[in-house]
């Protein structure tokens, strides 16, 4: 069929017109079509993004709106940044026109060229008032589009043609927004897992992808996460009562990228090109295992966010923040789960996952704020501090994705000691809630359910307080030993330092050396002056990197460090920390005990 332009539906309460012709100008062109507005019809924009807690201002992006009722026009006044009014006649549909400027290549808001298409409702679709919970109708039309373009949505459709152009509907505005619209020459495939359809799109291939291979390990993941929130049906390969009736990931392929956004019904996501699968390689490269782990990650989110989520999250506010302490546990835990599952569906051997748990633990130790800052205040103020990271944020707060795993591992290890598991935790959960909003009092109640223990000061100390968590005490009781390396020079020092072209500091840490001695993120460290010692006479080194302070100090406890800051020379006196500092040593994980190892991860 061929869509056919400023088409409103009679049965939407609000229709959508979404076009993509003016593409080399990267602009969406959209026409909302209200069929019974109010007398003073209120629009708005939502400020964020779910699953992105940021405040986004995505209407920055929006111009040009204009109303109009039997072609006349009516009245716009805008109440905020992000919020509208509009004059109308009740007894008339109200037509509003406006575009939007699509140029940002993430999974968070909307791209346009003459390559491909992609959006997320939030930056495209006006929230009507008063029509929140009434069925909503898109036409995405294909006029002026490249001609081999295809579309790829989750959205319902109701009339399409076989490319995918044409008549979708949602059940609600938080539906509409919540899935994300894909339009080019991507590449295409599908698989079922447990019964349940799957759609796998790829923008930007390259001609070594192997996408049978990428449908084969993605399929694995799915019924790997399906079986283990809902276990077997009566038929075999299927399960009782399915999440979801319909999955659709979308991948952009881009030369330097990473990441994705859950919504209820697919993802977004976006990965380097060079981490596909190749055509001819069996072995899984670091990459393409990064990206399966994406891909996992985003999976988990089907149950634990998109629908057993916060309270807080039962309705979205989409004018402000929606503040909430539990984010340890919707990321967290999702970040805890992502790997182990990977190992469960026999994409991931025990080794990799060891060494994926190692470097989270070291990112975790290595955080100064994790003495100051909770995993409970970490998701309160995600919006503020983790989501808004500059140069100081390593000093004031924690990441609650690492923490937060590291407290489903610690949940999980604990509970393991008394013949039970994290699993049966989360699938409890699934079922006290009906797969719907939760609190804290639920996670605490399921715990004693299913391990007859009080966890409330567990708790209280791993969430609540900035205390550091019983890892080495848990691994080692599950087959894993803890080694402490010595610390390398940066790790002593208090610093993260990038060494292109020179050292240049990125992050100075609360309370280090390097702090002390007056160093700060963007300095440039070009040298240091060593003092005269029995038998040696004071000199002077250029520094390249940070590992050759061991070849210039010798055994100096104090040197003078040459740092360049805003064009300015300064001479800064260091003291050198001892090797030993029991606060920079750096973890090294090794399997201890086989057995007991395979016991916990599988």
């Amino acid at each position: 069929m061929a869509a056919t332009r400023n088409r409103s539906n009679p049965q939407m309460a609000v229709q959508f017109e979404v076009n993509a012709h003016a593409w080399a100008a990267h602009v969406f062109d959209i026409t909302c079509t209200i069929a019974q507005p109010a007398a003073l019809q209120r629009v708005q924009l939502p400020v964020w993004i779910a699953g992105s807690y940021m405040v986004r201002e995505f209407s920055k992006q929006l111009l040009g709106l204009r109303a109009t009722q039997s072609g006349r026009a009516r009245e716009v006044v805008q109440i905020d940044k992000a919020t509208w009014d509009i004059s109308a006649d009740p007894q008339q549909a109200l037509v509003l026109h406006y575009r939007v400027h699509a140029h940002d290549n993430s999974v968070r808001t909307a791209w346009l060229d003459g390559t491909r298409g992609f959006f997320n409702g939030t930056s495209v679709f006006l929230w009507v008032h008063g029509h929140r919970d009434a069925t909503h109708g898109v036409c995405l039309n294909p006029k002026g589009v490249p001609a081999h373009w295809r579309v790829a949505t989750a959205l319902l459709p109701t009339r399409v043609n076989a490319k995918g152009w044409g008549d979708y509907q949602a059940t609600d505005y938080d539906e509409l927004v919540d899935t994300p619209v894909e339009m080019g020459a991507f590449w295409s495939g599908s698989f079922e897992a447990c019964g349940v359809p799957h759609r796998f799109v790829v923008a930007g291939t390259p001609p070594s992808f192997d996408g049978e291979r990428l449908l084969r390990d993605t399929q694995r993941i799915c019924e790997t996460q399906i079986r283990f929130w809902h276990g077997e049906g009566k038929a075999a390969g299927r399960v009782a009562a399915p999440a979801h009736d319909r999955y659709v990931f979308m991948l952009n392929a881009v030369d330097s990228g990473y990441g994705g956004l859950e919504h209820r019904h697919s993802t977004a996501l976006i990965a380097q090109r060079s981490d596909l699968p190749r055509l001819g390689e069996a072995k899984t490269s670091e990459g393409y295992m990064t990206l399966l782990g994406l891909i996992s990650h985003e999976y988990f989110h089907t149950w634990n966010v998109k629908r057993l989520r916060p309270r807080e999250f039962e309705r979205y506010d989409w004018g402000r923040e929606n503040h909430t302490e539990l984010l340890w546990f919707f990321e967290g835990l999702t970040s805890y789960y992502d790997d182990l599952l990977l190992h469960r569906s026999g994409l991931m051997d025990s080794t990799r996952y060891v060494q994926g748990l190692n470097k989270t633990i070291n990112q975790v130790l290595q955080t100064p704020g994790r003495h100051v800052h909770s995993l409970a205040q970490s998701s309160f103020e995600a919006w503020t501090k983790y989501y808004r990271a500059d140069d100081n944020t390593p000093n004031i707060t924690v990441s609650y994705y690492t923490k937060g795993a590291l407290v489903g591992l610690c949940l999980d290890l604990r509970l393991r000691q008394s013949g039970h598991s994290l699993d049966a935790v989360m699938r409890g959960l699934w079922q006290r809630c009906h797969g719907g909003p939760m609190g804290e009092g639920d996670l605490l109640a399921v715990l004693h359910s299913v391990s007859g223990q009080n966890w409330r000061k567990t708790l209280q100390r791993w969430v609540h307080s900035t205390a550091d968590l019983p890892l080495q005490e848990l691994l080692s009781a599950h087959g894993v030993n803890v080694h402490v390396d010595p610390s390398v020079w940066a790790q002593r020092l208090g610093l993260r330092v990038s060494e292109d072209k020179g050292v240049h500091l990125k992050f100075v840490f609360t309370d280090g050396a390097a702090q002390r001695a007056g160093m700060a993120p963007g300095d440039e460290w070009l040298g240091l002056e060593v003092p005269a010692s029995k038998g040696r006479a004071a000199s002077a080194w250029r520094l390249q990197k940070i590992d050759d302070l061991g070849l210039y100090l010798g055994a100096a406890k104090r040197c003078t460090a040459l740092v360049a800051r805003d064009q300015q020379l300064l001479r800064l006196p260091l003291v050198v920390p001892a090797a030993t500092d029991p606060r920079a040593g750096t973890w090294r994980l090794s399997v201890a005990d086989a057995a007991a190892l395979k016991r916990w991860l599988d």
